[in-house]
């Protein structure tokens, strides 16, 4: 579905271009197999969206293509610090009422960044209307680059580690997963992926099932990356099915838990969306024959929620 020449060219790219993120053994898992946790908050942006950032903005800037997304968090990041790396343009659309702190952020990046009004959705029919004026809409998912930049992670964990493992991947839309899923096949001869969603959205799951992009219910979860429909024509899907990676869900008291318990136990800081793997690790649903990597996809968590979090239990 994605070439293999799309995928090199992110490996090489991500490679050259940011650093390999720690593989820290988490000796409190309390498992007879090793356990690891693939720390993606030590990226620029706190989360490994940069990877499919810098690949998809490497990609087309050799095209001669500048780039228009529509995101108020991790992609935008990831996008605004590629451009500043490659030197490369690209328009950043976001909410009118998007997180200040991330807006102000984004402020701090040579990105032309304009504010739309009519919360995501506006933010991203502006971003459409931009790209059809000879841009190129850089979706955070359903992008070949995009995925290719995220299959970087899973090669650098099966060179450090050596052997066949299972890594658990949170899941939202999909872009991670299916980047994990393509790498994990050029990576090492048998490595097991396993998708966690939250229980509050259950979108690529649902589509697997289905066989196509189908509306799901979306529910209330600190996890916001784990959460929202699919494009129509998604592509990450159709990665996952092809891969055979089984899914598993994660309900929000126990992506609380595991919020608190890589703060306290793994001195990490992980937004929801990060706690998921680990969730579904304490929940039973990982099996337990290999090593386990667990990927702490990124640390953007509010001060004052995380505050909170610590406090309970």
């Amino acid at each position: 579905m994605i070439a293999d020449e799309i995928l090199d060219r992110a490996r090489e790219t991500v490679a050259r271009n940011l650093a390999r993120t720690p593989l820290l053994p988490y000796h409190a898992a309390g498992l007879e197999v090793p356990v690891y946790l693939k720390y993606e908050g030590a990226q620029p942006t706190g989360s490994f969206k940069v990877r499919g950032g810098v690949a998809a903005l490497t990609a087309y800037a050799a095209e001669g293509v500048p780039v228009v997304t529509a995101s108020a968090g991790n992609h935008a990041l990831g996008i605004a610090h590629a451009s500043r790396l490659l030197g490369a343009k690209s328009t950043v659309v976001v909410p009118e009422g998007g997180s200040p702190a991330k807006i102000a952020a984004l402020r701090t990046y040579p990105v032309e960044l304009v504010l739309a009004p009519g919360g995501y959705d506006g933010a991203e029919a502006k971003a459409l209307e931009l790209a059809a004026g000879g841009r190129k809409f850089v979706s955070a998912y359903n992008d070949p680059h995009v995925i290719g930049g995220q299959s970087t992670l899973v090669g650098e964990v099966a060179e450090t580690l050596g052997e066949d493992f299972t890594i658990v991947v949170p899941t939202g839309a999909g872009g991670l997963l299916a980047g994990t899923a393509l790498g994990a096949r050029r990576a090492r001869p048998d490595v097991r992926v396993l998708g966690v969603e939250s229980a509050a959205c259950h979108a690529v799951s649902a589509a697997v099932a289905a066989g196509h992009v189908v509306t799901v219910p979306v529910g209330d979860t600190i996890a916001d990356g784990l959460v929202g429909n699919l494009e129509p024509e998604s592509i990450t899907p159709a990665i996952v099915r092809e891969a055979g990676v089984r899914l598993v869900d994660v309900d929000e008291a126990a992506i609380r838990r595991s919020v608190r318990e890589l703060a306290l136990t793994a001195g990490l800081v992980a937004e929801g969306s990060s706690a998921a793997a680990l969730a579904a690790l304490r929940a039973g649903l990982v099996p337990a024959d290999r090593p386990v990597v667990l990927v702490v996809s990124g640390r953007n968590i509010a001060a004052g929620l995380l505050a909170t979090i610590l406090t309970e239990g």
